[in-house]
């Protein structure tokens, strides 16, 4: 260790907390971290095995994301999504991507489209293997590129902070069921019409997906509380 120097290390403490903050993400899509419960960093760092350093950095990452607030001496409450949340991220997603999608599949090469199917294809992948990380990931990346294609960096952020705020939570219950499989193929469907051109086609599809992904929230959101509130009755039944 005296041999590395302070980059070194400062690399490695960041590795650590990407990896932290990533399985924290895992742990609020499956509904491991529920909505409004204060999590301290001690106690996940101690479930980690990591210490708390990196818990508190990964949640602050987390926090600036909106998936998380703290709360002072005590540690951090997962934020609660409401329908209105649900309904505000959708209807601000479809003003942005649905002309967007309209523009790029007009004016961007069958070439370039191509090149994202691996990642359209990735996406059904993971929805049929209910590998809710690498279906997220691929998922984000596919949109994020292909609206990269318009040649606008500061959409592709705000989309990006967009879909970080609007976290699927209790995706794990949809997975179980196959429902997933469903939304995952409409990106193949969206970008073959817009390899053949045909926006008006491409928008109408983006608007369903959209509306799709939106129902999706509201399914996992919905299950997640009843699974809760089962749990709760069990455990004051005893």
């Amino acid at each position: 260790m005296a041999d590395l120097k302070p980059r070194t290390l400062i690399s490695v403490q960041e590795r650590l907390r990407d990896q932290v903050a990533h399985a924290l993400r895992a742990a609020l899509i499956s509904g491991e971290l529920r909505p409004g419960v204060v999590y301290s960093a001690p106690a996940l760092a101690a479930d980690f095995g990591v210490s708390a350093t990196p818990v508190r950095e990964a949640m602050l990452d987390l926090a600036r994301e909106g998936l998380v607030e703290a709360v002072r001496n005590k540690g951090f409450r997962v934020t609660e999504l409401t329908e209105r949340d649900l309904d505000d991220f959708t209807e601000i997603r479809a003003l942005i991507e649905v002309p967007t999608i309209g523009r790029v599949a007009r004016t961007a090469t069958a070439e370039q489209l191509e090149a994202l199917r691996p990642q359209a294809e990735a996406i059904v992948v993971a929805a049929g293997k209910q590998d809710l990380i690498g279906y997220l990931e691929a998922d984000r990346q596919f949109h994020l590129d292909l609206l990269g294609l318009a040649g606008n960096a500061r959409l592709v952020e705000v989309v990006g902070d967009l879909r970080k705020r609007s976290r699927l939570y209790g995706l794990n219950r949809l997975a179980e069921r196959g429902e997933l499989v469903s939304s995952a193929e409409e990106h193949l469907e969206l970008l073959d019409l817009m390899i053949a051109g045909d926006g008006p086609a491409a928008e109408s599809c983006m608007t369903r997906h959209l509306s799709h992904v939106r129902s999706l929230w509201a399914e996992g959101q919905e299950e997640a509380a009843e699974e809760e509130s089962r749990t709760g009755l069990r455990l004051r039944a005893r």
